[in-house]
């Protein structure tokens, strides 16, 4: 009887190590990657595009193109949504490690725009490259263990072109790509109040965009806009010093004095942001 309980410890420990091993394995070959797609605004009601398919490339050959199987498409998604902090996943999922070198959104023709005090969509024509795959170079090696969300910047106002003075519109998407693994984040909110100057009379202002420069107050790196609680969040920020500046309707332009600090994977917060009406 001891013989037996000593040898069905054996089994179990030996099963356990097993399983550890695996594990290891797998844990060594593998890491993590998820897509989020955001909106830098532009001045449109809506703008609805679909995704039929989301590709990756380890390599330059054209040949070495697979769909991610985490993507779950088409979808169809209203850009001008992902603003103050909502963001889209597109996909999620575990990968062999090693060069992630381009990925591609692959669009159908069934996009549109609604532009402001129009009560009606209007066709976005795409581009037939478009629709064979918006490439996006990456070129990030993945390492075991690790988990990588790369965050689509869709710049909304870059990407739509009139086409002459015809009543057409043609959807050239313009994405910035960064990876919150080596990123940062400005977050904080918009308050102004038409009456007069205190801050306890202000409230929030929904759609104002929050344009980010460089520490210079010259060089323009991105925008959002903020929500229906004035609030507002900027990703995909290299580490470095940021300048805000907003111009909105009815206020003064406002600039920040200091030069606000982003550090990789942290969310510098820079409080209330007060817009006062400009003196007569």
């Amino acid at each position: 009887m001891r013989l037996k309980k000593i040898s069905l410890l054996v089994a179990i420990i030996v099963s356990f190590f097993a399983l550890q091993s695996c594990s290891n394995d797998e844990g060594i070959s593998s890491s993590r990657v998820q897509l989020k797609l955001i909106d830098a605004p532009g001045d449109y009601i809506e703008v609805n595009v679909e995704i039929i398919d989301i590709q990756f490339n380890n390599s330059e050959e054209e040949a070495g193109w697979k769909s991610f199987e985490s993507f779950n498409g088409p979808i169809s998604v209203d850009l001008t949504e992902l603003i103050a902090g909502n963001s889209l996943l597109l996909t999620d999922e575990i990968m062999p490690v090693g060069m992630l070198k381009q990925i591609r959104l692959v669009l159908s023709d069934n996009n549109s725009l609604l532009i402001e005090g129009a009560t009606q969509t209007v066709h976005l024509d795409t581009p037939s490259a478009q629709q064979s795959g918006l490439k996006l170079k990456l070129e990030t090696n993945l390492e075991a263990g690790f988990s990588y969300t790369f965050i689509l910047d869709w710049n909304v106002q870059k990407s739509i072109v009139k086409a002459g003075n015809s009543d057409k519109y043609n959807l050239k998407p313009v994405i910035r790509v960064n990876s919150e693994v080596n990123s940062g984040s400005i977050s904080g909110q918009v308050v102004g109040n038409l009456v007069d100057d205190t801050l306890e009379t202000a409230v929030a202002l929904k759609d104002v965009t929050v344009n980010v420069y460089a520490a210079d107050g010259v060089t323009y790196i991105t925008e959002s806009l903020t929500n229906e609680n004035g609030d507002f969040v900027i990703h995909g920020l290299d580490t470095g010093a940021y300048k805000i500046k907003i111009e909105q309707s009815g206020f003064s332009t406002y600039e920040s004095i200091e030069t606000i600090n982003v550090t990789i994977g942290e969310i510098s917060e820079v409080g209330i942001i007060e817009l006062v009406i400009p003196e007569v």
